[in-house]
């Protein structure tokens, strides 16, 4: 996330939260503070080692993982199903409505970038699925490409 203002997140996410009627932890903020400042997708386990090196107490990786659920529950996270990583959402701290997340994934470097796009198309690609005998079950598509400093 290029000039990020980790604060503003952070804050926005709580709101967030607190307007779904959950609460962001001290625990879960951390966790989700790290994944921002990471910009870079983090297994559950590097980011309990992060939070590891970052504070006096440990967690284990178990805990971590609940934490990570809950915050992709919250949509303040997204997990990248192909590379079991997790990456902070690109839009927490935006005040408009967001089209449906996908991730351009780097072959080489590994770098992953976020774009929307309109539900019509996936709207369409479920039909497809649903025509095929098949039920789509979850929209994000995560699409093998080169970046620019890659290709």
């Amino acid at each position: 996330m290029p000039d990020i203002d980790v604060n503003r997140i952070l804050t926005r996410a709580d709101q967030l939260c607190s307007g779904a009627g959950v609460r962001l932890t001290e625990k879960r903020k951390r966790i989700l503070e790290l994944l921002v400042e990471s910009g870079a997708p983090l297994s559950a386990y590097e980011v309990a080692e992060a939070y590891n090196r970052s504070t006096e107490t440990s967690m284990p990786a178990m805990s971590v993982y609940r934490i990570l659920d809950f915050l992709a529950s919250e949509q303040l996270v997204h997990k990248l199903a192909s590379h079991n990583k997790y990456i902070a959402c690109a839009h927490i701290a935006c005040d408009h409505p967001h089209q449906i997340p996908q991730f351009l994934i780097c072959r080489n470097c590994k770098a992953v970038k976020e774009i929307g796009i309109e539900k019509s198309l996936v709207d369409n690609l479920s039909l497809q699925v649903s025509k095929a005998g098949y039920t789509l079950l979850d929209s994000p598509l995560e699409l093998d490409c080169l970046c620019a400093n890659c290709s």
